[in-house]
């Protein structure tokens, strides 16, 4: 890498944060498992001034899914489910669930489904489930109306939310499209029905602590706060509004989302891809084969399809031209059509707060990246950084 070339994804970066754009940024790299570098830029607080450094928590969101993808596949590892068993052999309140047919969000008309879920179609996303978010479809309305998948903070827990999804319809029959959704809080569901434990005490003992990740989880401390960013939104002027304070960050959560609940360090997560790359294990701690992960991060879309082939909603973490998904990560299958620099076989995740990820398996790079922007599609910063990064790569 060449340390020269490397400052160009400063450059790239810093610019949103000198516009006003971005509160402050903080990019992580690392090649062959070493960090080649690191990068603390602006503020957590626009209000305070308090400066990004490397201890910072940020709220990761959808980063969240990798990991708790990882640790279902733990437990496929260890025999408790195959990826073709019916969901409701573990939650029967899928077992009569339907499949959106007509009418509206007030009196939809539904039908069965032409086969039932499986855990492979919660992995993948094919499930048929979605996000109040989204607000594309009736569906999406009724999830919204059942405090779903919106950006608030459920006061029920996962067990009762799951309860209220399975509740509603599906958008379409499993496995024929795809669509972002709370599948990734159903995984976290099948976690604690399969090993008896809440999602939270899981991942700590499972994932978090054996790979030292000690700034994550689905609170930070309260002593930490000082350590918290607020989260930000772009308001009509612009400028930086603020959505939700540090001091968010700090208080307990009822329902633990699989899908999005997770609040940590820049730090933490390079360890994370790290262990990725390294085939699941890292430090001498083997969490995951290296024959399941490298089928993880496969593309698992029907009959080799991209993201563009298989769409339902408009919105994903990650580009859909030339790229696949797997389970739990988009997938590069093209990068020439997706128009990005990047390698056949790269796998990546973003979260809502426009954090992201990636690990490139072929160039041994993972890069980190964070700041506190909703929503993530407000700016290409996972593109620029692609090509910043990419570009230093100069053997």
């Amino acid at each position: 890498m060449s340390g020269e070339r490397l400052a160009r994804v400063d450059a790239a970066m810093h610019a949103y944060v000198d516009a006003g754009k971005l509160p402050g940024v903080q990019t992580l790299v690392s090649r062959r498992g070493e960090v080649v570098h690191h990068d603390c830029y602006g503020v957590t607080d626009v209000d305070t001034g308090r400066a990004v450094d490397a201890d910072t928590i940020y709220r990761i969101y959808s980063m969240t899914k990798p990991i708790t993808s990882v640790a279902l596949m733990m437990l496929h590892e260890q025999g408790h489910f195959l990826l073709d068993n019916q969901l409701d052999r573990y939650l029967p309140e899928f077992a009569d669930i339907q499949v959106w047919d007509g009418g509206t969000a007030e009196a939809p008309t539904t039908r069965p489904p032409a086969r039932p879920l499986t855990v492979h179609d919660v992995l993948t996303h094919l499930s048929g489930l979605t996000y109040g978010f989204h607000y594309q479809h009736p569906v999406d309305a009724m999830y919204r109306a059942n405090d779903l998948g919106n950006f608030t903070e459920p006061t029920y827990d996962l067990a009762e939310g799951i309860r209220r999804v399975a509740s509603l319809p599906l958008l379409f029959d499993p496995g024929t499209r795809w669509n972002y959704s709370m599948s990734t809080d159903v995984c976290g569901r099948l976690i604690e029905v399969m090993s008896g434990q809440p999602l939270d005490e899981f991942l700590r003992e499972q994932i978090l602590e054996p790979l030292a990740m000690h700034d994550t989880g689905f609170m930070a401390p309260e002593g930490d706060v000082d350590r918290c960013c607020p989260l930000y939104m772009r308001g009509g002027d612009g400028k930086l509004q603020t959505f939700a304070s540090a001091a968010s960050m700090v208080r307990p959560k009822s329902f633990l989302s699989g899908g999005g609940g997770l609040v940590g360090t820049s730090g933490d997560y390079l360890r994370f891809c790290h262990f990725l790359l390294r085939g699941g294990e890292l430090d001498g701690v083997r969490l995951l084969g290296s024959r399941t992960l490298r089928y993880m991060t496969r593309n698992h879309l029907p009959g080799g399809r991209l993201l563009n082939e298989m769409g339902q909603s408009t919105f994903s973490e990650a580009g859909t031209e030339g790229t696949g998904f797997g389970l739990g990560f988009a997938t590069i299958e093209d990068g020439a059509a997706l128009q990005n620099l990047s390698s056949q076989g790269e796998f990546s995740w973003g979260g809502a707060a426009s954090t992201l990820f990636w690990v490139d398996p072929v160039e041994e790079i993972c890069a980190v990246f964070m700041t506190q922007l909703l929503p993530s599609s407000t700016y290409p910063l996972g593109r620029q950084l692609r090509t910043a990064v990419n570009q230093a790569i100069v053997d």
